[in-house]
């Protein structure tokens, strides 16, 4: 397989989307890490569980950074988001499946929630 050929489709996809699927697409790979993390640390695999919080770490910080400010929900958002982080940072040290599990059904209802607002927006293809 062509993996020059795949990078590309790759690349043109996301340089397709609307504002709206990409803030989706981070989302949904928010919530990938996240249940990566959960599975890793239920088998015991720590390698994959810091990595895995590491990189939900970067894409809430990216949401973070890439909020437009002269909303009122954006100080909402960033209050959310530093909360995020501050509980994936008690979860990464301490290993702590059981908080895990209590964050990630918030992040999906924040994913879910963007889903359904961009959808009622009309803005979808």
């Amino acid at each position: 397989m062509d993996m020059r050929g795949y990078q590309q489709y790759k690349e043109q996809s996301i340089n397709t989307m609307t504002q709206g699927e990409l803030l989706l697409l981070l989302y949904d790979e928010l919530v990938k890490r996240v249940t990566r993390a959960e599975l890793a640390l239920d088998k015991a695999d720590y390698e994959v569980f810091e990595a895995s919080i590491d990189r939900s770490l970067d894409i809430i910080h990216y949401l973070d950074d890439t909020l437009d400010r002269q909303y009122e929900i954006s100080a909402e958002l960033t209050r959310l988001y530093e909360f995020f982080c501050y509980e994936f940072s008690r979860i990464k040290a301490g290993r702590n499946l059981e908080e895990l599990r209590k964050v990630k059904p918030m992040i999906v209802d924040l994913r879910d929630t963007f889903r359904t607002a961009q959808k009622s927006s009309g803005i979808e293809r």
